[in-house]
């Protein structure tokens, strides 16, 4: 089986959450047999035609500078230069069994293609923008990208979400039929550690703490949603009990006012912002950190959690979205309660101050990712999703009409005016 792969984020384009899962299942899924062709926008360095594999091979479309005056307008123009490789491909390697499109940011170019080539389409949603505002749409943009996702929901055949949080908010906000989307979790994995010895170990720490201090981590993008305001409203409560080091590794639009928000504490000596990191040093925050926090106000499942799990290091989250689903209250990590600082400082504490309890989440959360969230299990299912949608389209009417023609442009209006009910 081939399938066409679109994604906004591939490496070494890795932002968030949904890079990290297309990078991650790509490999997985040729692992067991599907030959996988990924086309995404060369918004960093890497080969424009690449074969990293036998079964996988990365097209990174160069694609014009951003407007800055219009992100959706640069977003459409840059799905025309994503349907025009796509096509070209097709060609080369003699077409598609299935399209398997991320988000809104490609919806486009999948919605356009499945119509031309008239083949199943799927989507995986990572997150939505209602979600992303809290319930509600802030601005034309927002509306425009909300838009997107309904149709994005309405044309695909099967909708994969990573949690049941987000099938129920695909269902209340874009009114995406439950019966229409697969759950399938998702997954990370299990690497040694870093440190050669205890010596190495302890000579990355001091890069970041003396050795009297905890290291208290954060990982991901620095957005709002995030709640690491939060978290630097609770850092001056745990460091009236105990000396620490808060480390903030990551990228984002937040970032300038959380910096702002420091210098108002007091906080520049005790808080550390990173920038982007690499993964291996990424890696060895995990290793090294004492706590793991994520104070998420919305979160529709959280990779990040399960590479801490993955590497050992104690984890305090916010019981919010799909975090309650990934993480086992008391027996895998900690919950507190979202938005509330003196909750999250004292979730914090607590897991450095009883290290045996502490110890005892981690053995069972790195239990819980070697058994549950590896990444052959996480193909294994998506194939099966890929095979059920295969064979009702070959049991169908729908795509076996001539194709659109091909002078013609393949974009779609948003709204239900399509013949997506087909498909």
């Amino acid at each position: 089986m081939r399938i066409l792969m679109l994604s906004w984020e591939y490496p070494p384009h890795i932002i968030g959450g949904m890079g990290a899962h297309v990078a991650d299942i790509t490999p997985a899924l040729a692992a067991e047999g599907i030959e996988v062709m990924v086309v995404t926008p060369r918004l960093r360095e890497g080969k424009p035609d690449e074969v990293p594999s036998a079964r996988i091979r990365v097209v990174r479309v160069p694609i014009p500078t951003m407007d800055a005056a219009s992100f959706i307008g640069f977003v459409a123009h840059a799905n025309q230069e994503l349907e025009r490789a796509a096509r070209d491909l097709y060609l080369q390697v003699g077409g598609f069994d299935l399209i398997h499109t991320h988000d809104w940011l490609t919806a486009r170019t999948a919605i356009g293609l499945k119509q031309y080539w008239r083949i199943p389409l799927i989507a995986t949603i990572h997150a939505t923008e209602r979600g992303r505002g809290r319930g509600a749409l802030h601005g034309e943009q927002a509306l425009h990208i909300d838009g997107v996702e309904w149709q994005l929901t309405y044309e695909a055949w099967r909708i994969i979400v990573c949690s049941h949080f987000m099938s129920r908010q695909l269902h209340e906000t874009l009114r995406t039929p439950l019966d229409k989307i697969d759950v399938v979790p998702n997954g990370t994995h299990i690497r040694p550690s870093p440190f050669a010895s205890t010596e190495a170990r302890l000579a990355f720490r001091r890069k970041y703490a003396s050795d009297d201090e905890y290291i208290v981590f954060y990982v991901g993008r620095i957005v709002y949603e995030k709640g690491l305001h939060v978290l630097l409203d609770a850092w001056p409560r745990v460091l009236r009990q105990v000396g620490a080091r808060l480390v903030i590794a990551g990228s984002g639009p937040y970032l300038d006012t959380l910096k702002a928000q420091a210098r108002a504490l007091g906080l520049e000596k005790r808080v550390i912002f990173t920038g982007f990191i690499s993964d291996e040093e990424r890696d060895s925050l995990y290793y090294v950190a004492d706590v793991t926090t994520f104070p998420s106000l919305y979160e529709p499942f959280g990779i990040v959690v399960l590479e801490a799990f993955a590497a050992g290091s104690p984890v305090v989250v916010s019981q919010t979205g799909g975090l309650m689903e990934v993480v086992r209250k008391d027996e895998t990590g900690l919950f507190v309660r979202p938005g509330d600082p003196e909750s999250l400082a004292q979730g914090i504490l607590s897991t450095v101050q009883c290290p045996d309890r502490s110890s005892m989440r981690v053995a069972n959360a790195w239990q819980e990712v070697h058994d549950l969230y590896n990444w052959q299990h996480i193909a294994r299912e998506t194939i099966t999703i890929y095979q059920r949608v295969y064979t009702e389209w070959q049991a169908s009417g729908w795509g076996k009409r001539p194709s659109l023609p091909p002078e013609g442009p393949s974009f779609l209006p948003s709204g239900p005016g399509t013949d997506a009910g087909e498909g």
